[in-house]
């Protein structure tokens, strides 16, 4: 017969165990379910970006560094690296000598002269492995001084001609070396790549160069540089202010034009107003009806680039055909200002 003590301790550790098993069940639950959360909620730290794909732009950029590097020669005066992949004590910088061949070590003289650096490696690799000195060499080259290469730089600078590139070169370094832009550069300026002849690239400026610092792109080898002479309006003769002015994409009217110099003199002969206008058959004279513009009795007249207004002076006594020369003479030694 078992005592009514211990079967009231038998059934206590019975109901203990049944609670350990129930809390340990509900405790596994618990965890699992947390887990679950946990991996539900993960939050990316501030500062830790997703990973986004490559821009489109940025994968252009690529392939036409690519293209770039497969037009191009090598030349006396060019500064290489060269690296052999897992043989750091090979990896060295070398000159061009001015008969097309640079000096490595181990492998001596090496021509590439007119070779691309495609071509230029595969020799390199060819004479470490035929040589026995690297087995299946791996070879890279990097150009650190296109000294053999150049850049054609045209139009509205101070100094347009052919300039080496020393090193990674920009827009602006070009544009320095040829002394600047002239007065009447233009805003936008035009450069056709070797590897892309057939998609010129362009290029929008402002007159203050450090407002738009992505316009300063890198130029690379063969790149034909243009800067447009800028679209400019003259008006000259009886004004206040006789000025030219840069266009720049706006509309620039008879009456803004007067405007911008200050207005006409009050000897001004209004109704011998003309346009001197190029046209592929020559100059052409447009009379315009200033006095009536002003008194809002005939419409404005927009103004084309080339375009010189001139405003003769009631005493002026100009031979008949010559107006538009006494326009040109005129225009040629007015200031050049921005249209604001």
């Amino acid at each position: 017969m078992i005592a009514p003590f211990a079967l009231q301790r038998r059934e206590c550790v019975s109901a203990s165990r049944v609670l350990i098993l129930l809390l340990a069940s509900c405790s596994a639950n618990l965890l699992a379910q947390s887990i679950n959360e946990s991996s539900s909620k993960i939050v990316r730290p501030a500062g830790f970006p997703a990973a986004v794909p490559e821009s489109t732009s940025d994968v252009a950029r690529t392939e036409e560094r690519e293209a770039t590097r497969s037009a191009l020669t090598l030349g006396p005066g060019d500064l290489l690296e060269v690296n052999v992949y897992g043989v750091p004590e090979l990896t060295t910088k070398a000159r061009v000598g001015n008969n097309g061949d640079v000096y490595l070590p181990l492998i001596d003289y090496v021509h590439v002269a007119e070779l691309g650096l495609d071509q230029a490696q595969a020799i390199i690799e060819k004479r470490l492995s035929d040589g026995g000195f690297v087995k299946d060499p791996h070879v890279t080259l990097f150009v650190d001084e296109f000294a053999s290469q150049r850049v054609s730089l045209l139009g509205e600078v101070a100094k347009p001609g052919q300039y080496p590139l020393l090193g990674e070169q920009r827009l602006w370094d070009v544009i320095s070396a040829a002394g600047g832009f002239t007065e009447k550069a233009g805003r936008s300026i035009i450069i056709t790549r070797k590897a892309r002849p057939e998609s010129p690239v362009t290029v929008a400026l402002s007159r203050n160069i450090t407002e738009n610092p992505a316009a300063n792109v890198e130029v690379v080898p063969g790149d034909i540089i243009v800067v447009p002479k800028a679209d400019i309006v003259y008006v000259v003769g009886d004004v206040q202010r006789p000025s030219g002015f840069f266009l720049d994409n706006q509309n620039l009217t008879v009456l803004k034009a007067v405007a911008l110099t200050g207005g006409v003199n009050r000897s001004a002969k209004m109704n011998g107003t003309k346009i001197i206008r190029k046209t592929p058959d020559g100059l052409t004279e447009l009379p315009v009806p200033l006095k009536k513009i002003f008194a809002a009795k005939a419409a404005d007249v927009s103004l084309q680039a080339d375009d010189i207004l001139f405003i003769p002076a009631g005493t002026a006594r100009i031979a008949a055909g010559h107006v538009a020369q006494t326009a040109l003479q005129s225009a040629m030694g007015v200031a050049v200002l921005a249209a604001r």
